[in-house]
């Protein structure tokens, strides 16, 4: 195994910043849902994903505990100009946007609980 293909594994799922996305925001029209009132979890899925079901209960679960979250899944196969736009190479990925509509945080593979949450802290 190499040393590159361990780095990959240990970054899937973690929320970070990436600077491409350089502040673009995103509105409802192109969500296909209303924005939250503190901040959006936008999920990028495709049909057969596994990751992404899983993806889709963690992230519904975290927007009914913290106010004003909501959760907005995008199948990306059905949005693919919208996917290439935004660079999103796999599913799911996940973008946490402020209230704004700004993305603040990426996540690509299936996140963990308390990166979502800590991401959702530099949002609202």
């Amino acid at each position: 195994m190499n040393a590159g293909a361990d780095d990959c594994r240990r970054r899937r799922g973690r929320v970070r910043v990436r600077g491409r996305d350089g502040g673009r925001r995103l509105g409802a029209a192109e969500l296909g849902g209303e924005l939250g009132e503190r901040a959006t979890l936008v999920q990028f899925s495709s049909a057969f994903c596994a990751p992404c079901r899983a993806t889709r209960r963690l992230l519904g679960d975290v927007a009914a505990m913290v106010p004003g979250v909501t959760h907005v899944e995008i199948d990306a196969e059905a949005h693919l100009d919208l996917v290439r736009e935004l660079e999103i190479l796999k599913t799911p990925t996940v973008l946490v946007l402020d209230a704004d509509g700004r993305v603040v945080r990426r996540a690509t593979g299936q996140p963990r609980k308390a990166d979502v949450i800590a991401a959702l802290g530099e949002a609202v």
